[in-house]
């Protein structure tokens, strides 16, 4: 096997965060689930992620909010990553 080298992988403009961070700016101030993890710990990061802007999508960092929230319906115990649009802080 023989490797090509061919430059850098493109930049993605649909990756899956970026059409979250999206589908949150054509809501503005309202809240969503966008992720529903094993564990709060997991959770509590992702929404850590997006509150400090570590993914590009959801840049500037402070454009979104987001928490994380264990949450029992029926029995069912889920942990859920809740965000949403605020806009740019100025």
């Amino acid at each position: 096997m023989t490797v090509d080298f061919i430059g850098p992988p493109p930049r993605s403009k649909n990756t899956k965060h970026a059409v979250i961070a999206s589908e949150l700016q054509a809501h503005p101030n309202s809240w969503g689930v966008v992720q529903k993890s094993g564990t709060i710990a997991r959770a509590s990061s992702a929404a850590q992620a997006i509150r400090r802007g570590r993914l590009t999508a959801y840049l500037p960092a402070g454009s979104f909010e987001a928490v994380a929230r264990t949450v029992v319906e029926r029995g069912a115990v889920e942990h859920r990553v809740y965000a949403r649009y605020v806009g740019e802080q100025q």
